[in-house]
């Protein structure tokens, strides 16, 4: 082939790999710092250290090449159902799992131990999003699970062991055991209590559901908490794949769905004829229910989503300290420099928010804060995400366009979790439900947000036009009410937490008056050098 040599390959970055994912992310050693789960730090140096080699980003590849499929009669024509996945897929599944990213915080209830289960979360969505459904709603099953004791019982031990033990089997032969839920259906959407799917009761105390999901993912988790209209109402239920007998229950995956990103994930669409089921809590309160689950999983969007700003920031700085242009490296170009320091900022704010968002849920007495807190979270840190990942894309050029690249993959993840458990609309009527509803909830947010008061003017000026805001919000308004909620909560844990020219960049590039509208266009006085050393994988 040494005719065909034309040239040699020059001035391309070095493959980002062999590197600890942890260790070189100052932001999350940081909060794991303040928030009190510092303790996670051996298991989150191992975890990143296995997560920055070039096996597991090609485990990421592979995975997200070799989709799911969907195989609904067996050979001999038995209807069966199942989904197959690729090695890859089983090993981020088999790490997740062996970590207790999927039930650490039930299993072991130590103080921050919420706080911590996000570090380790948020590493493995770095670098492998998709795998992260089914970890997650595994995870937040466990509070509405315990609304029927007898139920938790059985299920917890299974939940909660570390041993990943795929294939559909009973209960009683697992080592391990994922749950995953299913609650919108085609004529309804958000709108669950649009649902058609009917419960009708056993004599033995069991229920039998019939009709349909529009989403249901990870179709081969063990069970699914889904929602069905009992002759109470609206009610929440347990739903396993295989019966205490061995015998298939009655759920048949029609077809998986097709989708933009989360590609390594199966999403499906069954249906249930007389699928047998096990009332968690009362009949007419399922939305009640699985409330908490909800907001868990709203939790994990926001970690998801700041584990792509992560990974973004990693490959656009790392790519722009190596790759030289006009006889200096692309990270001293001072637009470049903008983006790539902009970029930064955004990420450590929203990993300084997943972690305070976490944290709280490890304290019953902040249940007030959390209520609108993770709302605003949500809300905010999904939406930036896309155009986040996008800026990012840009910084490679077309290397970042290319499915070689994990920046393609991460541009079409990044959507996902503005749409998962509540898009943006639904989102922001949840915080006026919030405000109106629960009053301790708003009060326990000002006084969070207030504990930064003095630190800088621009925040004090932002929290005063937030509290006019709040005394009389509007739908038509929600959005940007939202939006300065969560502005509102970054600033204040920034510069409670972050080196001082982290806080000063972020309250001058989204509180103050001379701002841009684009990721790149930040305010004059910034140390935008400091800030991106800071972001840069070493």
């Amino acid at each position: 082939m040494s005719v065909f040599h034309t040239h040699d390959v020059v001035n391309q970055p070095k493959p980002l790999e062999n590197r600890n994912i942890f260790t070189d992310n100052a932001a999350l050693v940081d909060a794991t710092k303040w928030t009190g789960a510092d303790w996670v730090t051996p298991q989150a140096q191992a975890l990143g250290a296995t997560l920055g080699t070039p096996r597991a980003a090609q485990w990421a590849a592979e995975a997200n090449d070799n989709e799911p499929r969907l195989r609904t009669h067996d050979r001999y024509g038995n209807r069966i159902d199942e989904v197959d996945y690729h090695p890859a897929w089983h090993e981020f599944m088999s790490l997740a799992v062996n970590n207790g990213v999927h039930s650490s915080p039930w299993r072991d209830p130590k103080p921050a131990a919420h706080a911590a289960r996000a570090a380790l979360f948020s590493l493995l969505a770095q670098i492998e999003a998709g795998h992260g459904c089914p970890i997650s709603m595994t995870y937040a099953s466990v509070p509405a699970l315990r609304a029927n004791p007898q139920v938790a019982a059985q299920w917890e031990p299974a939940i909660t062991s570390t041993d990943y033990d795929p294939g559909l089997r009973p209960l009683s032969e697992k080592d391990g055991v994922l749950i995953g839920m299913a609650m919108t259906e085609k004529q309804g959407g958000s709108d669950v209590r649009a649902n058609t799917t009917t419960a009708r009761r056993n004599s033995d105390g069991s229920y039998l559901l019939r009709g349909h999901k529009w989403f249901c993912s990870a179709p081969m988790n063990d069970a699914f908490l889904v929602l069905a209209q009992a002759p109470e109402g609206l009610s929440c239920f347990l739903m396993p794949r295989v019966l205490p007998d061995g015998s298939r229950n009655a759920f048949a995956i029609q077809r998986l769905k097709d989708k933009l990103g989360n590609r390594s994930n199966a999403s499906s669409e069954p249906e249930f004829h007389d699928a047998v089921a096990y009332l968690l809590g009362e009949e007419g309160r399922g939305v009640r229910t699985i409330i908490d689950m909800v907001n868990h999983t709203r939790l994990d969007c926001v970690i998801a989503t700041t584990a792509g700003m992560r990974q973004s920031v990693s490959e656009a700085t790392w790519h722009a300290s190596q790759r030289s242009v006009f006889g200096k490296t692309l990270a001293a170009q001072p637009l470049m420099q903008q983006v790539l320091a902009d970029l930064s900022i955004e990420a450590e704010a929203a990993t300084v928010t997943m972690m305070r968002l976490a944290a709280a849920y490890d304290d019953p007495k902040q249940e007030a804060f959390r209520r609108l807190a993770t709302s605003a979270a949500k809300y905010w840190v999904c939406k930036r995400g896309a155009a986040h990942a996008a800026e990012a894309l840009e910084c490679l050029g077309g290397n970042g366009y290319i499915e070689e690249a994990p920046l393609a993959r991460r541009y079409r993840e990044q959507p996902l979790m503005s749409i998962w458990e509540g898009s943006g609309n639904v989102i922001c009527l949840d915080v006026l439900r919030a405000i109106a509803s629960a009053p301790a909830s708003v009060e326990a947010f000002v006084d969070e947000v207030s504990l930064a008061a003095g630190a800088d003017r621009r925040l004090d000026r932002h929290i005063a036009k937030l509290k006019t805001q709040l005394s009389a919000p509007s739908e038509a308004g929600a959005r940007r009410l939202t939006e300065d909620l969560a502005l509102a909560l970054q600033a204040s844990l920034l510069l409670r937490h972050a080196p001082p020219y982290i806080a000063d960049a972020f309250c001058a590039a989204r509180l103050g008056e001379d701002r841009g509208l684009n990721y790149g266009d930040l305010p004059s006085g910034i140390d935008i050098e400091a800030v991106v050393a800071r972001h840069t994988p070493q």
